[in-house]
């Protein structure tokens, strides 16, 4: 279902966004990948093409799109998947202005800059994809990072507001949310205590082929996400309850993605 689209992908260097090209790619699709630095390898091994793009920027964020549709053709399918987070501090709102700030933009205004660049063609063409990788913490929380979790939630509702306001026009949208994945954010954390299983870049990327597949919004590649999920709008109290468990715990191990968390 993905012979000749056109795809492209940022914070594709390796992780997640690579595993997400070479899926596409892999069913015949043209892959635009991007990422700080221009992932050439990826793009070599996969037979993509490679570009610099900084989400947090805007100019950035269409020169990526206006290249990579020069190259290649019109987008079909966007997978916005750059994403930063950084640990609490001190305490709650421990983190920087910086540090808040610098999530606010590669996990929000970066799907933002790119929907507002490719949403009038789609509009007008009545097709497109915009894919956004939330994780688990945009249904749930991230213990250790409120600027994480605030965003990722944020990043839910952005996709959401896609899917409600543009998918009877035929623009659609859809929100990984995965748990932990092995990547450089979750490289040296210790998960043998974890109820989930560490999955693979490559198990997100082929949720994700099936959720399109399915026309389902949320991509869950872990399915008790989305049990928690339920459990949370059900019963808050209970869950909170829960988390504050959990995060003793952690802070016993010391077993925090987020280092910087007390």
């Amino acid at each position: 279902m993905f012979e000749n689209k056109i795809v492209a992908v940022t914070g594709a260097s390796g992780g997640i966004g690579r595993a997400i090209g070479e899926m596409f790619a892999k069913h015949g699709a043209k892959v635009a990948l991007s990422d700080l630095s221009a992932p050439t390898a990826s793009a070599a091994d996969i037979g993509g093409k490679a570009y610099e793009c900084d989400v947090s920027s805007e100019d950035s964020v269409i020169a990526f799109i206006d290249q990579a549709e020069v190259d290649l053709g019109p987008i079909d399918i966007y997978i916005s998947n750059a994403g930063v987070g950084d640990g609490n501090g001190p305490h709650v709102a421990g983190g920087s202005n910086e540090g808040w700030e610098r999530s606010w933009q590669v996990n929000v205004m970066g799907s933002v800059y790119a929907a507002r660049r490719l949403m009038p063609g789609w509009l007008e063409r009545g097709d497109g994809r915009f894919v956004i990788t939330a994780s688990a913490a945009g249904l749930l929380n991230q213990v250790g990072s409120a600027s994480y979790s605030a965003t990722k939630h944020a990043a839910v509702s952005f996709a959401e507001s896609i899917e409600i306001e543009h998918g009877d026009a035929g623009v659609h949208s859809h929100c990984i949310c995965p748990q932990y994945v092995r990547t450089n954010m979750t490289a040296g954390v210790d998960f043998s205590g974890q109820r989930e299983k560490l999955l693979e870049p490559e198990d997100v990327a082929e949720a994700l082929r099936k959720a399109i597949e399915d026309e389902k919004f949320l991509v869950l590649p872990h399915p008790v996400a989305g049990e928690y999920y339920a459990y949370r709008a059900a019963n808050p109290d209970a869950w909170l309850s829960g988390m504050r468990k959990m995060l003793a715990k952690l802070k016993e191990t010391k077993s925090y993605i987020f280092k910087d968390s007390a």
